[in-house]
């Protein structure tokens, strides 16, 4: 029999401390649309339990994580038809995927926001089912991973990734990094060098595994008909969509420039901008609903594959500010041209899959977009499956281990 491990009564004193001095900027937070629901289920709780006691419970940050999970998911309930399992994440657009899971499996899913670290000991008594923890890239909760193993549950960190920039952070606190690794049993990297990293830090049973996102067939819900080529920009952030519209206009191409914001809060005023710089160069302007204009903005959630697939170019954005780049493999599906910025440290375990894409600097977009037709094809290169084994891995036979 496993031992539980010791409650840890200092780090959980100086994260109530944290949270009485954050509490006023968080209430302040909740006025803005994007944290309106997620900061105060995280973080203002009114009820400390969930809709039932799972067996599984996979925890993800934002909505590309979230999305990692679904094929698994998909398998794990193939199997065990009944099982029960918590879906967690810390963003309102993570926790907006995941509800649609649900409306597929709605006796077997549940979804809430991660409580924040001081309250998750009181979910206690709804965790006593629980076989097995599954956590994605950097969420590294100390109490999240406490709680399951207080349980005996077995823990999981999957696609794991220490990127260059935030090294050095962690290595100035690799005394506590020490001690939450600890608490978890098996680590899957997404390269060598995050594996040789991670156990820098005090991870062990470390494996340079690859990324869930190898696993996920990119899925079209609607065809949309195009009369003309389509330049996508795809995931732009504050200052991107302007880049790429000073690059496109000016050259006159007969083509359609499609965007696609990130994130929803920002689609007011990415249409604005839009529609300012369509007056400058006499061009037209609609949403994605509308009759396409020479510049379409896409206003919704869920479409980014449904445009990859007619797309005849890509700018993957979240590269040309230092983001960390969004994930390549979608557009690289459907073998579509694609140039970035050289801001993709979050994504180069990614990028190392893919054949075929530009990478570039911010001023030399207009060229590339004036050559469009010339660009080289995206490809996946092969990649051995290893999903039978994460699935072996996650259907962990907790009486047979302990």
């Amino acid at each position: 029999m496993s031992t539980a491990p010791r409650f840890p009564f200092v780090y959980y004193c100086l994260c109530c401390v944290a949270y009485c001095l954050a509490a006023p900027f968080l209430l302040l937070l909740t006025l803005k649309s994007k944290y309106r629901h997620s900061i105060p289920a995280r973080f203002f709780p009114t009820r400390f339990r969930f809709d039932f006691s799972p067996k599984y419970w996979f925890h993800a940050c934002s909505l590309g994580e979230s999305k990692s999970y679904e094929p698994i998911l998909d398998a794990l309930l193939a199997q065990e038809k009944h099982s029960q399992i918590l879906l967690t994440c810390t963003t309102s657009t993570g926790f907006q995927y995941l509800q649609i899971l649900t409306d597929r499996y709605p006796k077997q899913l549940s979804v809430a926001y991660l409580p924040f670290e001081i309250f998750l000991p009181f979910y206690l008594p709804y965790l006593k089912s629980l076989q097995t923890l599954v956590v994605t890239e950097a969420e590294l909760w100390k109490m999240l991973f406490w709680v399951a193993k207080k349980v005996q549950a077995q823990t999981l960190l999957v696609n794991a990734r220490i990127s260059d920039s935030s090294l050095k952070s962690y290595m100035r606190l690799r005394f506590f990094y020490r001690s939450l690794f600890s608490l978890i049993d098996i680590v899957l990297a997404q390269s060598k060098i995050d594996q040789e990293r991670l156990e820098s830090l005090g991870a062990k049973n470390v494996k340079s595994f690859g990324n869930l996102k190898t696993f996920s067939v990119p899925k079209i819900t609607h065809h949309y008909p195009k009369s003309r080529d389509i330049i996508l920009c795809a995931s732009s952030h504050k200052n991107e969509e302007k880049l790429v519209l000073d690059a496109f206009l000016p050259l006159n191409l007969d083509a359609t420039l499609i965007i696609i914001p990130r994130h929803p809060e920002r689609f007011d005023e990415v249409e604005k901008l839009c529609k300012e710089e369509c007056k400058k160069y006499a061009k037209t302007f609609s949403t994605y609903k509308e009759s396409w204009g020479d510049i379409v903005l896409v206003n919704a959630l869920g479409e980014l594959n449904n445009f990859y697939a007619i797309a005849d170019c890509v700018i993957l954005c979240g590269s040309f500010v230092p983001i960390g780049g969004h994930n390549p493999l979608e557009p690289a599906f459907f073998q579509v041209p694609i140039i970035t910025g050289k801001h993709i440290f979050n994504q180069k375990a990614l990028f190392a899959l893919i054949e075929n894409y530009e990478l570039i600097e911010r001023e030399e977009l207009s060229k590339k977009l004036e050559n469009y037709k010339s660009l080289s094809r995206s490809s996946i290169r092969e990649n051995e499956s290893k999903f039978d084994e994460l699935m072996g891995l996650i259907i962990y036979r907790k009486n047979a281990c302990n």
